[in-house]
């Protein structure tokens, strides 16, 4: 057999794009152009399609579940001790600044400075800010630091207002880029050590656990909220949220999760799917402005949540990452929801509102006072044409405002650097007790559909060719992708062993030493072909950072690794449609795959009844080292779903024994142990 000789047709797909260009790879084009059609797609489904205000409170429990769930929050956390401390308190301005941490789950430290009113309520409560920060680096003292002016106005003002410290740039720092990596030069005054926290830290795996830092400033500001609940001095029935930038986006998040916020005030913190794709926004937000789009929503839905109570839409005319065209769509869309719930009741329809101001992303007087009215006016019910604005309160140092004022104070049970591993449980999956194995099978593959593979179809379509060198075919719309026969001549087409081509069109050594076998034991009968997946061969800017295509395709409800086990199934659909015409009937099709691809063609076995057999060559042991698929931790792992595979005969050849015992296992219970091998 001719079997190397082939090799050559694997650089054909190539040729189909231009000449790669600096900064650029020849498919950037073709991946821009498909996000752009997939954005398209959600930005018409506001509302989930409610035409009016009944429809919408029928789907609103649902879409809340769904909001909750994409956060990382469904089902919603126990709400533990808070073990809400105060270390110590200063006064400045009239005001008494207490400087109090709480735990929003065991060991996830929050640190916090309240503001309150130096005279004592006495009988009677106050209304309550969460004031939630956005990046603002102050270092070892906490970002709450850098918004002081808000909280001794809101304390002047006859308010208790709570700033918190954020996961990323508190008292006791997390990380907020798991995989946005843009520098930023406001971090030199941390100082190397510091700002080394700020990078890109290539947690690509929190896409395959659902996990955001958005749930931890979300939860830490609903825990916020209880606490200010048990305060004798605090109204529980009137509490309002509001932060700039970050904070404004982590305003949305507490708002639509928690219905006790009465009145919400997000300034710069939102855009839509048509920004954050189709005009690449999403490159200048960190991964705390995003939840995973599981559900496929159009944007805006989230802020939807959050009607009937009065929001304020603050922005500013000359924000470069929240423009004025996308905040003119958002409050277009919120003023269909409210209208909906105001019937032409002018109040509620009126109680959405949007503010703009002239200038770049931050504060400016009038914006602060448009804000601080809002307030008066909605939650304290006391409007007021003009407040004075909170500039003229001199910021005290950050030092005397830390919680724990030096690094021996610090609690060493804190889990704050590590809690991206804690946040969300990974899958405990109870194996199948004996005879029940097809009905487990059959839930646990739902349960995939569900959470990860939504965007696949039932039925997947054959790839179509297109104009230009043979072989390259579209295998969804917007998607090239290619193929090329591999080995000598071909008697028969009835059974295939498709072969996921790694890197820039070069075989593995197991994969060679594998096919060269199909080609001898064959001779002639069947035929062998490999395929070109998307994102595998980099035909498009990929891993570089802020990571737009990667992050956008989860703004979407999706991965590049999910597309690519569409595009095995999608390409096996093709060769069979192109030849079947030859033999007559269906392809029996054998696939074998290296690495993370080895784990995307067993998951398109999974959902492809036409591949008979499968072979994975050291396969990742785990979904934290890919492939990535949207929350398939939360339903199992790599031995798991290699496992579902039975009684598919499996091949595994090398990777972790150890953790490959567990597929043993489940071919065991399936009763199929002899179709599982080892090497």
């Amino acid at each position: 057999m001719r079997y190397l000789a082939a090799f050559v047709l694997l650089l054909v797909p190539f040729t189909l794009y231009a000449q790669e260009k600096k900064d650029r790879k020849p498919g950037d084009e073709m991946i821009e152009k498909y996000l752009a059609a997939e954005t398209d797609k959600l930005s018409a489904k506001f509302l989930d399609g409610a035409k009016n205000i009944d429809e919408w409170k029928q789907k609103r429990p649902r879409l809340y579940q769904e909001y909750m769930d994409m956060l990382g929050l469904w089902p919603i956390p126990e709400k533990t001790a808070l073990k809400a401390t105060k270390t110590g308190e200063v006064e400045a301005h009239g005001v008494v600044v207490e400087k109090i941490h709480f735990q929003s789950k065991p060991g996830l430290y929050v640190t916090a400075n309240l503001y309150r009113p130096k005279e004592p309520a006495g009988a009677k409560r106050r209304p309550a800010i969460v004031y939630v920060c956005g990046h603002s680096g102050k270092g070892r003292d906490g970002v709450k630091t850098a918004f002081q002016d808000h909280g001794f106005w809101f304390a002047n003002n006859d308010y208790v207002c709570i700033i918190l410290d954020t996961l990323q740039l508190g008292e006791i720092p997390g990380v907020h880029h798991g995989t946005y990596g843009r520098p930023w030069g406001h971090l030199t005054s941390w100082g190397e050590k510091d700002a080394e926290k700020m990078k890109n830290h290539n947690r690509f795996w929190w896409h395959s656990i659902g996990y955001s830092p958005a749930a931890v400033e979300c939860w830490n500001g609903v825990r916020a909220i209880d606490y200010l609940c048990t305060r004798p001095d605090v109204d529980p029935d009137k509490i309002g949220v509001t932060g700039i930038s970050g904070g404004g986006a982590a305003t949305f998040w507490i708002a639509a999760a928690d219905e006790r916020v009465k009145v919400a005030v997000p300034v710069s913190g939102m855009a839509d799917l048509d920004f954050y794709v189709k005009q690449k926004g999403v490159n200048g937000h960190c991964d705390c402005m995003f939840l995973y789009n599981t559900y496929q929503w159009d944007w805006t839905t989230i802020a939807a949540l959050v009607a009937p109570r009065p929001m304020l839409f603050a922005n500013s005319d000359k924000d470069p990452i929240f423009p004025m065209d996308a905040n003119r769509r958002i409050m277009k869309k919120l003023h269909k929801i409210y209208d909906m719930y105001g019937n032409g009741d002018r109040k509620i329809s009126e109680s959405v509102a949007e503010y703009v101001s002239v200038g770049g992303h931050d504060y400016r007087p009038d914006l602060r006072g448009a804000i601080f009215q809002f307030f008066d006016r909605h939650l304290k019910g006391e409007p007021r044409a003009k407040v004075e604005d909170s500039v003229k309160y001199t910021p005290l140092k950050g030092r005397d405002l830390r919680v724990f004022p030096t690094d021996d104070d610090l609690p060493k049970d804190a889990i704050n650097h590590r809690i991206d591993e804690l946040f969300i449980p990974a899958a405990k999956v109870a194996l199948p007790e004996k005879g029940n194995f097809g009905e487990w099978k059959k839930g646990m593959i739902a349960k995939l559909r569900e959470q990860s593979f939504r965007p696949l179809p039932l039925k997947i379509a054959p790839a179509e060719p297109v104009t230009g060198p043979n072989l390259v075919v579209i295998t969804e719309p917007g998607i090239k992708g290619g193929t090329s026969f591999l080995g000598g001549p071909v008697k028969t087409y009835r059974t295939g062993v498709f072969v996921p081509i790694p890197g820039r069109g070069s075989l593995s050594k197991a994969q060679q030493q594998i096919l060269k076998k199909e080609e001898e034991d064959k001779t002639g009968d069947g035929f062998n072909v490999g395929g070109f997946l998307r994102g595998r061969d980099h035909w498009w800017t990929a891993k570089s950072p802020p990571n737009y295509v990667e992050r956008s395709h989860l703004l979407l409800g999706r991965t590049i690794d999910q597309g690519a086990v569409r595009d095995v199934i999608s390409l096996m659909g093709y060769i069979e449609t192109s030849v079947t015409r030859l033999d007559k009937g269906p392809i029996e099709w054998k696939v074998i795959g290296v690495g993370e691809q080895g784990i995307i063609a067993a998951y398109a076995a999974l959902f492809e009844p036409s591949i008979k057999e499968v072979v994975v060559i050291d396969a990742p042991k785990s979904h934290k080292e890919g492939p990535h698929f949207l929350n398939v931790l939360r339903v199992l792992d790599i031995p798991e779903a290699l496992g579902l595979l039975a009684p598919t005969p499996l091949t595994i050849i090398g990777g972790d024994a150890k953790a490959f015992e567990r597929t043993a296992e489940i071919y065991r219970l399936a009763g199929a142990g002899d179709k599982l091998t080892r090497k």
